[in-house]
């Protein structure tokens, strides 16, 4: 059978993840929807509240699923897929798990990539996560697992917006659009409240599915954004520097968080580069919120290699057979913490240069 797509929804507490959950479980298009909360989470639906009892596993009369965690998620994944095969439940083509708005995405997100026992039946379609405009800002500020949370999304919901109705509220809400594109700037942010909001935008979340091979990896690598959010920096800098004004890094999430994309022009050993990497991701991996990227190989120079990761976990690299676009160059995307942008450019540039040299370089610094 096909993997089942997994949309990931996430978000801080009080953020409105179990609101939108509940919109879309009563859309007919989720119908055949399995949903995975947390255990300590709740679902309002059609005036029926299902929380965490002695039924891990309840049906609801919409004809979707609603489990609770018990255990670690690939055990609770593991039992909705064997009581599927042994048709004790209908079958679902979807699985939504919502994350308690205390968690950290990121090891959801290695289970359903990297876990072998789950990544065969399971594909991670998408990260949703939703953000308070009433309270967002604070939040970023004091809770590092909302920065981790946004930092991860293919999608950003804006919750509450309806209660922007006065000027001041309405630069707030500007002001933390701005913010979020800083620390993600390929996310997509969907306004709850707008009038041109769907449930389908959620659905189709532009995530790169390695096992498909897809082609439309330009679309999910999105460098473009970061490359649009560095000319904004360069002319707000310039700007500035006449003006004689500080001026906000539009890269930045107060001075620990970065979102940038690093272009490689000249192609490079696979030997050199997985070295590389894996000295990153060794010495700094707890800091890499999210990497994805194009690479171009000496070896192999028209079938270009697609990486993902998050933190310590990467996909094992996908070759496509061609490049998805006339631009051939390697282009890393990165959102850090608490490593400068560059940082990140002298170590692979170095590398590069070292991999020319037949050298090895010092590894990424502490």
């Amino acid at each position: 059978m096909l993997p089942i797509p997994v949309m990931l929804l996430t978000g801080f507490l009080g953020s409105g993840k179990s609101t939108l959950l509940s919109q879309i479980l009563r859309e007919p298009a989720f119908g055949d929807t399995a949903v995975i909360v947390n255990e300590f989470g709740e679902v309002g639906l059609d005036g029926v509240l299902v929380e965490h009892s002695q039924e891990q596993l309840v049906e609801m009369t919409t004809g979707c699923l609603c489990c609770t965690i018990r255990g670690d998620i690939r055990q609770t994944l593991e039992m909705l897929l064997a009581r599927r095969r042994s048709n004790e439940i209908p079958a679902f083509s979807r699985l939504i798990i919502e994350t308690t708005g205390l968690a950290d995405p990121a090891p959801v997100i290695h289970t359903l990539t990297s876990d072998p026992s789950v990544c065969t039946f399971f594909t991670l379609n998408g990260v949703i996560t939703t953000v308070d405009i009433v309270n967002g800002d604070q939040t970023l500020d004091a809770q590092v697992e909302c920065v981790k949370q946004v930092a991860v999304a293919d999608r950003l919901v804006l919750t509450k917006s309806d209660l922007a109705k006065d000027p001041a509220s309405q630069r707030d809400l500007q002001r933390l659009r701005d913010r979020l594109v800083a620390i993600n700037p390929a996310a997509k942010i969907l306004d709850r409240h707008g009038a041109g909001f769907s449930l389908d935008y959620l659905i189709e979340t532009g995530h790169f599915n390695p096992a498909a091979k897809t082609k439309d990896v330009r679309s999910w690598l999105n460098a473009e954004a970061f490359e649009d959010a560095d000319k904004a920096h360069h002319d707000d800098s310039h700007h500035h520097h006449h003006h004689g004004h500080d001026h906000h890094d539009v890269n930045r999430h107060g001075s620990d968080i970065q979102a940038f994309c690093l272009v490689l022009e000249e192609p490079v050993s696979s030997l050199t580069f997985s070295i590389a990497l894996e000295l990153l991701i060794a010495n700094q991996g707890e800091n890499l919120l999210r990497v994805k990227g194009i690479v171009h190989l000496n070896e192999n120079p028209g079938r270009p290699l697609v990486l993902h990761g998050v933190q310590h976990v990467f996909h094992d690299p996908v070759q496509l057979d061609h490049w998805p676009s006339d631009d051939c160059r390697t282009k890393l995307v990165f959102i850090t913490r608490n490593i400068p942008r560059e940082t990140i450019e002298a170590f692979f540039t170095a590398w590069q240069d070292a991999d020319e040299d037949h050298l090895s370089p010092e590894p990424i610094p502490q």
